[in-house]
């Protein structure tokens, strides 16, 4: 009978390895910015959101009212600091409603 190993890892470590090992890190930010997007934003903003994509820093970010685009034109940087708080890291460099 072979000996096993006492080598223990957390299942987030090996979880992180074999995202990192298979290159999967960009599909797993594009699932987390839209679940920030939705957490942060609220059911109301939501509701009126199209799409949530990010492209080489730049969140793009399409609403069906152009009332609610107008309104969130305003707190471009204050959504941008939220997002990239809520991802731990700085994803974010330009918002672009459309």
């Amino acid at each position: 009978m072979t000996k096993r190993e006492n080598d223990s890892f957390s299942i987030k470590d090996l979880m992180g390895n074999f995202i990192k090992e298979n290159k999967l890190e960009k599909g797993f930010t594009k699932i987390h910015i839209q679940e920030a997007w939705e957490k942060l934003m609220g059911a109301g903003v939501v509701s009126y959101t199209k799409e949530v994509k990010l492209q080489n820093g730049t969140l793009i970010v399409s609403l069906t009212s152009s009332v609610l685009r107008e309104e969130l034109s305003y707190g471009k940087e204050k959504i941008m600091k939220m997002i990239n708080e809520e991802m731990g890291e700085e994803l974010v460099k330009k918002l672009i409603l459309v």
